[in-house]
């Protein structure tokens, strides 16, 4: 289906939107969205961009009844659209359609998770930790779309901002096991406090949603595995925010080592 992908590169290079795929008589499933997901990446890589990760979308059931989800999604996070330096840092509105603001945990991978790891086996598999901010964006008006229309637009991923790495050792791994699944995060805009979560909000976990996104790829004919060197950030762990020029966005973060972010809304 290189057709959609086409368009869907196009829509988020302009910054643009188009009506829903799902909507067109296309016969489009989850499993043929994730061909086009396929499809886009090799687009992408045909012109120099590098796949960096993926990412998680919708996690956080607390977001399933506003878009009507109802399961967690992945799409592919590359080079061009990830920065990880300049905090506090600065986005520009503009560049992409309706973008909302996401805080999440990041996570490196050292080596190859398997299907089946339990969360201690995975962290074992992760070379680092960070808390990083994913600037999502709808290429359909209103943010109303189908399951599989949001799969073929990239899983909604804009940019991503990775805030300081954190490092995992054999003597601090069980510290890390503990607060992953512990932990809890407040977002506020321009002094005022907007929204909140906990890790349990992330599937149960950062940890028990990346072994969700791993049994997703065991299942997926098209796309690869998980590859060390690659990160994948775990979903939002707050609703998804509307974000607007001039606005300043921070986070804070309790029972885990990982410091607080800002951007500039620009």
């Amino acid at each position: 289906m290189p057709k959609i992908a086409e368009t869907v590169l196009g829509c988020l290079d302009a910054g643009t939107q188009t009506a829903p795929f799902s909507a067109r008589s296309e016969g489009l499933t989850i499993e043929r969205a994730y061909q086009v997901t396929a499809e886009l990446r090799e687009l992408r890589e045909a012109r120099g961009e590098r796949r960096a990760g993926r990412k998680l979308g919708f996690t956080n059931k607390r977001l399933w009844p506003e878009f009507g989800i109802d399961a967690p999604i992945w799409g592919d996070i590359f080079d061009t659209t990830v920065t990880e330096t300049g905090d506090p840092w600065k986005f520009a509105a503009a560049k992409a359609a309706e973008p909302k603001i996401e805080p999440e945990i990041a996570l490196g991978l050292g080596m190859i998770p398997e299907p089946g790891m339990d969360a201690a086996a995975l962290l074992g598999c992760v070379d680092w930790v960070a808390h990083g901010i994913e600037i999502v964006q709808s290429i359909y008006p209103g943010w109303r779309f189908r399951p599989e229309d949001t799969v073929v637009a990239g899983a909604l991923h804009g940019a991503y901002f990775l805030g300081p790495r954190r490092h995992l050792s054999d003597a601090n791994r069980s510290d890390w096991l503990n607060s992953l699944s512990r932990f809890s995060l407040t977002l506020s805009c321009d002094g005022d406090e907007i929204g909140g979560g906990q890790a349990e909000d992330v599937l149960g976990g950062p940890l028990l949603a990346l072994s969700h996104l791993v049994e997703l790829l065991a299942r997926d004919p098209n796309n690869p595995p998980l590859l060390p060197g690659e990160f994948v950030t775990t979903g939002s762990i707050t609703l998804a925010y509307d974000i607007s020029a001039g606005q300043v966005w921070k986070t804070s973060l309790e029972g885990v080592d990982l410091p607080p972010l800002e951007i500039e809304i620009i």
